[in-house]
């Protein structure tokens, strides 16, 4: 019994694979005949529309002069028809059968109504105008297309797998996670990895946006297996698509090709291209009514010859006239045109932005949150000052902190020895490094510094807590300057030789280099509010806040309390006009409050996954002025989508009433046309937006 209903299991399961596999082919088959249909029209579409218009010429010229029997004039308009409406006949059709009346049908109807008439040369007209401006925007459109589709095309198809002493040409697609491929000099990187061996600078420009070449250089192999790839910085990885420069590199791979970078950002590219926004949305339910609507419209029409002493003939020709003049054919594709060509304007900047939605969003901003640590800063602890004290020199103070603190591995001992080191090369401090070796026993005091010895000599470098014992020589002029550095965010270091202070250091995570050009820049484009969201203390980010002139600081938050202020950040009251929030982040930590506001902007997304899947807008790059480049695109998007949808309203306005008053159907045809092809070329123009204008920023997309 359980033999038999194994097997009865295992016969259901065939079954059920057979059928799913069957589906499967069925919708591969589908897939592979619309791609062919396609592929085909775009080959065709436009011969076959200039091919129409040379019939067109003909039999128009055959008329006009009688050169030639009206039969011959008739035969060339005939073909006219069959050319010029073959494609818009086919749409008719697949929309009817879905129940659809769509634009090619209207075009399709007032063509026969013409021909019904005997004006077959202004239907040949109409629909070799429509077939060449559907053309022109399939070409217009394709260059959108091709600006994403050049992205994929940018990574080699081979590769240089290095084994041992031996070389091996492979496809890209062959490669395994840990291969080490050879990077020849001014090749192209083929997969995404870590530099293991060798040095040069690397245009990531195709990944990253970033227009000056970034320098790479080789991983030590034990800080490599022993840090996640998600945290290897920067000057180590290198991306598909990128292009080396005079060094050779030997990288070892850290994704399959399918998985790289740049294939996920194609793929996001597509996506986002596919999708619509509000005002597509809104433009296609527009049109679903409006069509309908024309349709009964011109049935009444009709019958005008009832109410009018008029021959019917006149009010068909009427009422096809004012159906070619009301078909929405430019509002149709006036946001799709835009959104398109404004996704892939910023792909070739840096900027994945996943969608029109937050296309559309990214030009209504009236307020910009940042995160301070990684985003507004540079993530890590600088030393930004150092005051001798009690008759010391900066060159004392320094060699001492730094002799004690290369002894210890804090984050903020490492900013000392780094830093310091740079400024006594500036002091010229020649004979600094003879004390190195002398110093011992040292000794870390959790949570408050670090005390070694210096021959027979104490070094103590650490906060005020470390010289607790000492507070009978804690002068006034120590207490005040320890107040002064730490009210401008700084966190402060007291350091001792002997039991003398000879100062206090001051260190501080500090501001990106363009971060307050950025502040500037947003500005510029009319931001209202600028704020920052951060986990750090209150008082730190007051002093971010205040040297970036940035409106407001909230310090001290959990993420959870981040999502919360950009809540009442949007639901603020007392504004003239709505509240539309972008938040900046590192798309980790900063998941909740990137979901939360209208935009998300994930920072550094190249390498990060996370950051593609939870931001709108991903910045590939790290540079924070693409920002505002996204603003300033998503500005002029929406400006051109404006723009687009009153041209194309303010043609039916017009054309409408001029039909009802007898305008011929060829003048209708040719402003109708016109108009469609008119948004299509004004959407396009935001292919060619230029991204610098200035020293100070390197993006204007305010006017």
């Amino acid at each position: 019994m359980s033999a038999q209903l194994n097997s009865t299991q295992t016969d259901d399961q065939f079954v059920a694979q057979s059928v799913a596999d069957s589906q499967q082919a069925e919708s591969s088959n589908r897939n592979e005949s619309s791609n062919l249909w396609k592929s085909v029209r775009e080959k065709l579409e436009l011969p076959l529309a200039v091919t129409a218009g040379a019939a067109l010429l003909v039999g128009w010229l055959g008329s006009l002069t009688n050169v030639m029997p009206s039969s011959v004039s008739w035969g060339c308009y005939l073909a006219c028809y069959l050319l010029g409406g073959f494609y818009a006949t086919a749409d008719a059709v697949l929309d009817l059968r879905r129940s659809k009346f769509r634009i090619d049908f209207l075009m399709i109807v007032a063509a026969l109504g013409a021909a019904w008439l005997g004006r077959w040369g202004e239907g040949a007209l109409l629909l070799f105008l429509f077939s060449l401006g559907h053309a022109l925007e399939s070409f217009a459109l394709g260059r959108a297309r091709s600006a994403i589709k050049s992205l994929g095309e940018l990574t080699p198809r081979t590769a240089i797998r290095i084994d041992g002493s031996k070389q091996q040409e492979l496809s890209v697609d062959e490669l395994q996670i840990g291969d080490t491929v050879l990077v020849k000099p001014n090749f192209r990187v083929a997969a995404d990895g870590v530099v293991v061996q060798g040095a040069s600078n690397v245009n990531q420009a195709p990944i990253t946006g970033e227009s000056i070449p970034v320098d790479k250089w080789a991983l030590a192999k034990s800080e490599f297996e022993a840090t996640p790839i998600e945290s290897i910085p920067q000057e180590h990885r290198v991306y598909a698509g990128s292009i080396n420069g005079s060094g050779s590199l030997h990288v070892q791979v850290t994704s399959l090709a399918q998985d790289s970078t740049l294939a996920r950002v194609v793929h996001l590219v597509n996506e986002a291209s596919s999708q619509k926004s509000p005002t597509q949305l809104f433009a296609d339910r527009f049109e679903r009514v409006f069509v309908p609507v024309v349709l009964i419209f011109v049935t009444l029409l009709l019958f005008a010859f009832v109410l009018i002493d008029e021959p019917f003939a006149d009010s068909f020709y009427r009422a096809m006239a004012v159906l070619i003049g009301a078909s929405p054919c430019a509002l149709a594709i006036s946001t799709p045109s835009a959104i398109l060509s404004g996704v892939a304007r910023g792909a070739q900047s840096g900027v994945l932005i996943k969608g029109g939605g937050p296309l559309e969003k990214l030009g209504c901003i009236t307020t910009v949150a940042f995160d301070k640590t990684g985003t507004l800063t540079n993530g890590d602890p600088h030393l930004t000052d150092v005051i001798p004290l009690n008759g010391s020199t900066e060159l004392d103070l320094l060699s001492i902190a730094i002799l004690a603190e290369r002894q210890s591995d804090h984050p903020l001992a490492a900013a000392v020895v780094k830093d310091g080191l740079l400024r006594l090369s500036q002091l010229q401090a020649e004979s600094f490094e003879e004390n190195r070796s002398s110093v011992d026993r040292v000794r870390s005091v959790t949570g408050k510094g670090i005390v070694a010895q210096l021959a027979d000599a104490e070094i103590r470098v650490g906060n005020l807590s470390l010289f607790d014992d000492w507070e009978h020589r804690h002068s006034t002029v120590l207490i005040d300057t320890i107040e002064l550095l730490q009210s401008q965010g700084r966190t402060t270091m007291l350091v001792a030789h002997d039991g003398k202070i000879l100062g206090v250091l001051g260190l501080m995570d500090t501001p990106r280099q363009n971060a307050a050009a950025v502040v500037r820049q947003l500005r510029k484009l009319q931001v209202d509010q600028i704020v920052i969201l951060s986990g750090d203390s209150q008082t730190v980010v007051d002093a971010i806040a205040q040297e970036l002139n940035i409106d407001k600081g909230y310090g001290g938050l959990m993420p959870s309390e981040k999502r919360n202020r950009l809540l009442q950040l949007k639901t603020a009251t007392g504004n003239s006009k709505p509240i539309t929030v972008a938040m900046v982040g590192d798309g980790v930590n900063d998941a909740p409050a990137l979901a939360t506001a209208d935009v998300g902007i994930a920072m550094a997304a190249a390498g990060s996954a996370i950051s593609l899947e939870t931001a709108d807008v991903a910045l590939m790059g790290n540079d924070l002025q693409r920002i505002g480049f996204a603003i300033g695109l998503g500005r002029k998007t929406s400006q051109i989508i404006k723009q687009n949808i009153w041209i194309s309203l303010t043609t039916v306005v017009i054309l409408v009433p001029l039909c009802l008053m007898g305008l011929q159907i060829g003048w209708a045809v040719v402003f109708h046309e016109g108009s469609t092809v008119a948004v299509v070329f004004n959407a396009l123009r935001l292919l060619m937006l230029r991204d610098s204008f200035a020293e100070e920023t390197r993006y204007d997309l305010s006017n």
